[in-house]
């Protein structure tokens, strides 16, 4: 038996599918912006200090990679404000954390360090 839909539920259920389709094409929006902003002089700058922003750590510029503080994901935008030069492993060891979670990821790892 094929359940059949009013024109009421139809169309809110259109309504999802468009609401998906906006977040998605804000998402891509947030993207090129970042892309932009890796080709700028102001990133460019940033990483020639060569400096992890989350570990401190010395690297050569090319090995730095563009992180936003707040995650696209989580609501995030691409502004000069939100986006730091990190090294490969923090980037990747933070993931989509918000800043305080990342705080709150780095203190377990010291206090479990600490243990040994």
């Amino acid at each position: 038996m094929t359940k059949r839909f009013s024109r009421r539920e139809s169309r809110g259920g259109g309504r999802r599918r468009i609401g998906l389709l906006e977040i998605d094409a804000e998402f891509s929006v947030e993207k090129r912006k970042a892309r932009d902003l890796r080709h700028s002089a102001w990133w460019k700058e940033k990483i020639s200090a060569g400096t992890c922003y989350y570990c401190g750590r010395t690297c050569k510029p090319d090995e730095l990679t563009m992180d936003h503080k707040i995650p696209l994901s989580r609501g995030g935008k691409s502004e000069k404000i939100n986006i730091v030069a990190a090294c490969k492993e923090c980037n990747s060891r933070k993931k989509y954390m918000l800043p305080t979670e990342w705080d709150e990821y780095l203190k377990r790892i010291k206090h479990t360090d600490g243990e040994k």
